[in-house]
């Protein structure tokens, strides 16, 4: 059986919905005869009538709740309206001949559909992002969350486009349009949980959940078919239906299932055999046997956990496991991938396995992501943070590394918009979410006292939302000239030769600076010597000619790469 609904012949359009928890389910078709579904084996109801595209639907349980499809393609007045019937053939593909792009190519651009303007506030940044050198746009989650607001991890149905974003036809639009000029994209997916309103499953599916909770909500079974059949068809959806890229999977050490993983990933590969599709990994536990199967790569936390603390000082929170030695832990990352293989993040927790043998590109390295600004109490970018001459070192050290290198919408031009945390939620639940982000902090010395945590932005205030537009910064058009320069020497001169590159090695050469070398595929050693401190360094310029230098190696922030002939 699989989730939501079959067009047919003739018209016919044929519903399907596990059940389990209930006897029998009413398909309620809007201004049609309701049509009592049939039960099926296993929890499963079935129904089959006349429902066109654009036929607005829902299941009616027993006691007289009404709830849309968990599979709806289409919602029509927000996640508790009626479902809509779409035809996931009716978008005319103009790139037909498009198969993507390698992966060692990849330079990621992570947005947000809703602050950028919805779907079409997306594409039309597309021809600006492929001029800087981005070759991936990654959006963040877009399925149907409630109110208009999100950043999309709340999300409660799956398969419907957020309405508040655009249409289904104008995300393949998106889609379409970023193919004809060269680009690829990735679509961030949450199957670790659902989100606190519109989640109707718990009615008449409970065992799609588990006793066990994530942060965020209670935990999915997806060891039980039709939970896995789901997650896994929603992943088809997006590669088959709407052609992206390649998909980002949030947080899959809370789904807790390796096997399912496993399992899904060797079926989109199946399904998908003869295109370049992506699939990214956001996992907590750093464990690279996921990384040895059908996933390209994970995002890497430590890259930026320990960037972060050399560049900011900062050591609170979950930065305090990188506070004891920040520099080794970089040039670690640089040179292995995880920081953390095995040893002791925090007492009675280890964290990861040993990494080094995994290419560069197993690994996403950042200095921003959503995460890393918005989870800020006050949403603050590093360009708030440091000088502009240690960032613009940092950013070198990233983009010219072999580690895949994702940038965060506003990176780009120096922004110094804040990127905060913004919902949609009302009454009991605006309360609750609101004093609960406040709580978070009362741990951090800075607010300790309640009278500063009442300053931390309502994340339901459409004034939050609103902040967090990427506004330019002031040296917009030099922030944009020096990622111009920098991607353009990665797809010239480092993109071509990462297909067997492998590491030399990592040192740490002063107080906040690093050297690391790679082994390229046509013998070349690539160099790089990074300072991002304003304290002196205990190495010379590295071997080779200069590729790219910025900064002044004997007097602050710098960082300098070479290419060492065979």
């Amino acid at each position: 059986m699989r989730w939501g609904p079959t067009l047919r012949p003739g018209g016919k359009t044929e519903f399907a919905l596990w059940a389990p928890n209930v006897r029998e389910v009413t398909l309620v078709i809007d201004g049609g005869p309701d049509v009592a579904m049939e039960t099926r084996d296993g929890g499963w109801f079935t129904g089959a009538t006349d429902a066109p595209p654009g036929a607005r639907y829902r299941f009616r349980l027993p006691g007289g709740l009404e709830v849309p499809d968990p599979a709806s393609r289409l919602q029509n007045g927000g996640v508790h309206g009626w479902s809509v019937v779409t035809d996931p053939h009716d978008y005319d593909w103009r790139q037909n001949d498009w198969h993507g792009r390698p992966w060692e190519e990849a330079v990621i651009y992570e947005c947000h559909a809703g602050v950028l303007g919805g779907f079409a506030g997306v594409m039309a940044r597309l021809p600006e992002l492929r001029d800087l050198g981005v070759t991936v746009v990654e959006l963040m989650p877009v399925a149907a969350f409630s109110g208009t607001r999100n950043w999309g991890y709340d999300g409660v149905l799956p398969y419907a486009p957020a309405e508040a974003y655009g249409t289904p036809t104008e995300l393949k639009t998106l889609v379409d349009r970023a193919h004809d000029l060269g680009l690829s994209v990735l679509l961030d997916v949450v199957y670790n949980h659902f989100g606190p309103d519109g989640n109707y499953l718990g009615a008449f599916a409970s065992d799609f959940f588990h006793d066990a909770h994530t942060p965020w909500g209670q935990a999915v079974s997806v060891g039980r078919e039709p939970v896995a059949r789901f997650f896994i068809d929603n992943a088809l959806m997006w590669l088959n239906e709407y052609r992206f890229d390649g998909l980002r999977f949030d947080a899959v050490h809370a789904i807790d299932d390796d096997a399912f993983l496993d399992r899904m990933g060797r079926e989109l590969r199946q399904a998908c055999e003869g295109r370049h599709i992506n699939l990214v990994l956001e996992n907590e536990a750093n464990d690279p046997d996921r990384l040895e199967g059908p996933y390209d790569a994970q995002w890497n936390d430590d890259f930026h956990n320990a960037a972060h603390v050399v560049l900011t000082g900062e050591t609170a929170s979950y930065y305090e496991a990188f506070a004891d030695k920040p520099a080794q832990r970089l040039a670690t990352t640089l040179a292995e991938g995880f920081s953390y293989q095995g040893e002791e993040i925090r007492p009675g927790h280890t964290r990861g396995a040993p990494s080094g043998h995994l290419p560069p590109t197993a690994f996403v390295n950042f200095l921003q992501n959503h995460d890393q600004v918005g989870n800020r109490a006050m949403g603050e970018r590093l360009s708030l943070l440091v000088e502009d001459e240690a960032l613009k070192a940092a950013t070198a050290l990233l983009l010219l590394s072999p580690g895949i290198a994702m940038i965060f919408m506003g990176d780009e031009t120096g922004s110094r918009a804040p990127f905060l945390f913004f919902t949609d939620f009302h009454d009991e639940l605006a309360d609750a979410v609101r004093e609960g982000r406040r709580r978070e902090f009362a741990a951090f010395p800075d607010f300790a006292d309640p009278a500063r945590r009442e300053r931390i932005p309502d994340p339901n205030a459409p004034a939050t939302f609103d902040a967090s537009f990427p506004e330019l910064g002031p040296q917009a058009d030099e922030w944009r000239k020096l990622y111009r320069e920098l991607l353009r020497i990665r797809a010239d001169q480092l993109v071509p030769h990462l297909g067997n590159c492998i590491s030399l090695g990592s040192d740490v050469v002063g107080e906040k600076a690093v050297s690391a070398s790679w082994r390229l595929d046509d013998g070349s050693s690539w160099h790089v010597l990074a300072n991002l401190g304003f304290t002196e360094i205990e190495r010379g310029r590295p071997p080779g000619k200069t590729v790219f230098e910025i900064g002044d190696l004997s007097d602050g922030p710098s960082c300098i790469f070479t290419r060492e002939a065979p």
